[in-house]
């Protein structure tokens, strides 16, 4: 194989990144014209069942699992592998493109919110669930959740694309990225070692935010028995039906992986 040699300053010249080849690229913006679907339901979620769209859908689930009926919603998939997230629809309601983003129909005028965080900070407020309103209760749910944000980039973007996507398979950042996946899964095996759920000892959206980056924990070859306290965790947080409901919107992806 030839070495590579990074140029002094890097210049998109031809499509690359495997598989994603045909939707990266450097710059923003459309690339099609492209309405989105509106429902009748006071939410309109754009998404697909990946960790980061499985979040918002596991959220709603729970509201309506504890008879908030305000939050019913209609789930669009925006097929990300099709380029569905550069149509000119999506664009005005995520300028960054990515999945999931939401629109909150439910008041006089509709209120676009992107980033699962934000979505999830946003539907807690509203229904004043799973997220403490004060305190230094808020504050440790808030600081996990944003800890599960900085850490999405190396556990998908960066070990599962190397891993598992990446046209060439490279020992550097395979073991690099892998080490940083192990790292995080020891921060959570710690924490909750002394706490039911990641935040204290009740379920918010910290546990919402990263349930379903673990759930992912077969295809990045982690064996959980090697953290029993995440493994517990895991497993009471797959068995919850919300949860169980939430994990296959806006597509039926089969049934949540249980640790044997």
């Amino acid at each position: 194989m030839t070495e590579y040699v990074p140029p002094k300053v890097w210049s998109w010249e031809q499509p690359n990144g495997g598989q994603f080849a045909s939707i990266n690229r450097p710059i923003a913006g459309p690339t099609h014209d492209k309405r989105l679907p509106v429902g009748k339901l006071p939410f309109q979620l754009y998404s697909l069942a990946t960790p980061n769209g499985q979040k918002v859908s596991i959220m709603f689930e729970e509201l309506l699992a504890k008879g908030h009926s305000g939050a019913e919603y209609d789930a669009w998939p925006i097929r990300i592998g099709d380029g569905d997230q550069f149509g000119s629809g999506f664009v005005e309601i995520n300028p960054n493109s990515k999945i999931p983003a939401l629109v909150d129909r439910s008041g006089p005028e509709p209120i676009r919110v992107f980033e699962s965080g934000a979505i999830l900070v946003h539907l807690a407020e509203k229904f004043g669930e799973f997220l403490p309103a004060s305190g230094p209760e808020r504050a440790e749910t808030l600081s996990w959740l944003f800890w599960q944000m900085g850490s999405a980039p190396f556990l998908g973007g960066g070990f599962g694309h190397f891993f598992a996507y990446a046209p060439e398979k490279m020992e550097y950042p395979i073991n690099r990225y892998a080490m940083e996946a192990k790292r995080q899964l020891d921060v959570l095996n710690r924490r909750l070692a002394d706490n039911e759920f990641i935040a204290g000892p009740d379920y918010t959206i910290a546990d919402i935010a990263i349930w379903p980056w673990v759930s992912r924990y077969e295809w990045q070859t982690i064996d959980l028995k090697e953290y029993p306290n995440v493994r517990r965790w895991y497993t009471t947080i797959a068995r919850r039906p919300a949860v169980q409901k939430g994990y296959k919107v806006p597509k039926d992806v089969g049934e949540i992986p249980i640790p044997a």
